[in-house]
């Protein structure tokens, strides 16, 4: 299994694009207000005036601005894949591929950080069971490259094959809102040591090295 390559997806049809668009155009008028005003006086009404549409298109589209701001991170990092996918097929091995992928998203969690509260707590409160491919929940894309590079991993002999790559998937994936929580709640914390202490932890549990625990 091979990492998957953003531009492997099916060209979306026309009415699709135009939604995209309309998506696009309202997330990013949102944006430049919590810019330019501040995240938290921002309203939705604020939000419709700027974007020059209704107040029921906006809703209609995004229920809360929260939402806005998570399809804008969302775009954001599906561009940075398409920028990371093809140096990670030059690195070799499990581990130094994991690191290259959290060192470059504490790169933007660095630069994103003043909103990075609100998009968590969205994103937390919007997670269901049955959310997987449904539009109604979009997730971050990240998912899905830790999945690949567990299952590459996995046929490498590089990480262990009796527990299913979903599961593992799971579980790293906690590890890493769990840093990027304890980062935020530490004012002067290095977020690449957090995520390379989930790295050691991830590969070699919290055991002392070389006990058998």
């Amino acid at each position: 299994m091979s990492l998957a390559d953003p531009h492997d997806s099916p060209a979306p049809g026309l009415r699709e694009r135009k939604r995209q668009q309309t998506l696009d155009h309202l997330s990013q008028t949102a944006y430049r207000l919590f810019e330019t005003l501040g995240y938290e006086v921002v309203t939705m009404e604020q939000i419709a005036a700027q974007a020059d549409v209704s107040k029921g298109t906006l809703y209609n589209h995004f229920p809360v601005k929260e939402a806005l701001l998570a399809h804008r991170f969302h775009a954001e990092l599906a561009a940075s894949m398409v920028d990371l996918l093809p140096r990670l097929r030059t690195v070799p091995g499990f581990a130094a591929r994991l690191r290259r992928v959290l060192h470059a998203s504490a790169h933007w969690s660095e630069a994103n950080r003043a909103y990075l509260g609100p998009y968590l707590r969205y994103r937390l409160s919007t997670l269901r069971p049955d959310a997987q491919g449904d539009g109604r929940s979009p997730r971050s894309g990240l998912q899905t490259l830790f999945h690949s590079l567990i299952t590459q991993g996995q046929q490498a002999g590089q990480l262990r094959a009796d527990l299913p790559a979903d599961l593992l998937t799971h579980q790293l994936q906690f590890l890493h809102l769990g840093a990027l929580l304890r980062w935020l709640d530490l004012p002067g914390a290095s977020l690449r040591r957090e995520f390379d202490a989930l790295l050691s932890l991830f590969l070699q549990g919290a055991a002392p090295s070389g006990s058998a625990a």
